[in-house]
């Protein structure tokens, strides 16, 4: 929500992109929450970063999931 994920996959997609042969894309997942808890929690606007669809994950070679919990 705050960026903290994307930040970090920037970094891995980064890495794995010096990496001669390999091509890295970056993708997120749809948003679980409502627009109204979302805009109660004062999120900040979404990301540019397109959401993958079941066929995109389907034909990636290998992937990197990532999450942020909130444990307050």
């Amino acid at each position: 929500m705050y960026g903290h994920v994307e930040k970090l996959a920037e970094q891995i997609k980064k890495g794995a992109a010096s990496v001669e042969g390999v091509e890295a894309k970056l993708w997120q997942v749809p948003e679980t929450l409502p627009d109204e808890v979302l805009s109660k929690m004062s999120a900040p606007p979404k990301s540019d970063v397109p959401i993958i669809t079941p066929g995109e994950l389907a034909e990636a070679d290998g992937f990197v999931l990532a999450f942020q919990q909130d444990l307050g």
